[in-house]
């Protein structure tokens, strides 16, 4: 249907369905569009057409005496003229950048605070990926009552602690061991449960005794986290669902779900990022189960060498595309003007 041309009344009221849709989450009828001066036509005409959006699947009529309601394709006919139109740049961004922040990180906290008030919608930001951390030093330290602490700390300056209790005092003598044979035998190593795990299980030189100890200190190991993944920023989830534009439990579950796993928005984000303009994808247009009945609205940020992340907004079906995308493409224009002016300073 998107190669489809309306006629101009057809596309008003296509419009109109959708903004109303958008706002009250209800069927729109004939009646209440033949009020519209945009529209000005009689209920009869309205009704007519409204059959023949219907019949191109831009719209739904629910029940027999309902009004319509916007299906997807309904939607994208809408966003993709959005997309075409000129952006608006009058739209005020109630944020401030000032180079004087020096981060970035900092910068897209406040930038996804403000974007998920602009929109009431759950706001997304991506940065690009710390590098891998690796194992830069083990300590391992006696307390007093029979307990061992193993203190991990990584190349990217992150520092895990571990504690361990013993029956009993533990043999200082082993404990430094301990210490030096960690060093040697991970030191260097990425950040990764099952690498560490395997290179302290695969040493078959090591005694009863010290294989023992060491099987008590491992777990130190197990849930460390490196970066050498995006970062996410995200806010406006109590925003959006106190909205109320969620037409199930379902819905919500599959949402929270997304953003406690993340990886399929890190993967979603990053195809976002190779687009040349706003990425919007409507409903069962994700090929994400867990997005496909909600729409993402992206944008990248960047300096004139290279886009670094985007920033977004996810929501259901039902939202408001026009200040979504001219909110997303805002944020991002300053975002990159920041991003500008911090990596031209010396």
């Amino acid at each position: 249907m998107r190669d489809r041309s309306l006629t101009v009344r057809q596309e008003a009221i296509l419009v109109k369905v959708v903004e109303s849709f958008a706002a009250t989450g209800q069927p729109v009828a004939s009646k209440a569009l033949a009020f519209d001066p945009q529209i000005a036509s009689a209920s009869s005409t309205i009704r007519n057409e409204l059959a023949l959006l219907e019949e191109y699947g831009l719209l739904a009529h629910p029940h027999t005496s309902a009004g319509r309601t916007p299906t997807e394709a309904g939607h994208r006919y809408v966003v993709d003229r959005l997309l075409a139109a000129p952006a608006r740049s009058a739209l005020d961004v109630p944020i401030s950048l000032s180079p004087e922040r020096r981060e970035l990180d900092d910068a897209l906290r406040v930038t996804t605070e403000a974007l998920a008030e602009m929109t009431n919608l759950l706001a997304i930001a991506s940065a690009p990926a710390t590098p891998r951390a690796t194992i830069h030093r083990v300590e391992v330290l006696t307390l007093p009552g029979g307990s061992v602490m193993v203190v991990v700390i990584t190349s990217t300056g992150g520092v895990s602690k571990f504690l361990r209790a013993f029956d009993g005092s533990v043999d200082p003598g082993l404990v430094a061991w301990a210490a030096e044979y960690l060093n040697e035998r991970l030191g260097g190593l990425p950040i990764g449960a099952r690498m560490l795990a395997q290179r302290l299980a695969g040493d078959d030189g090591l005694g009863p005794r010290e294989r023992a100890f060491i099987e008590q200190l491992a777990p130190a190991f197990g849930d460390l986290t490196g970066g050498g993944e995006d970062v996410l920023y995200v806010d406006g989830t109590a925003r959006l669902l106190g909205a109320h534009r969620f037409v199930s439990r379902e819905q919500v579950n599959e949402l929270m779900a997304l953003i406690e796993e993340r990886v399929a928005l890190v993967e979603l984000l990053r195809r976002a990022l190779a687009e040349r303009g706003v990425f919007v994808r409507i409903g069962h247009e994700n090929d994400v189960p867990g997005l496909q009945t909600l729409s993402i609205v992206a944008s990248p940020y960047g300096d004139t060498q290279r886009k670094l992340g985007t920033v977004s907004v996810i929501g259901p079906v039902r939202m408001d595309y026009a200040t979504a995308i001219a909110s997303v493409q805002a944020v991002a224009r300053q975002l990159s003007r920041f991003v500008e002016d911090i990596y031209s300073q010396p």
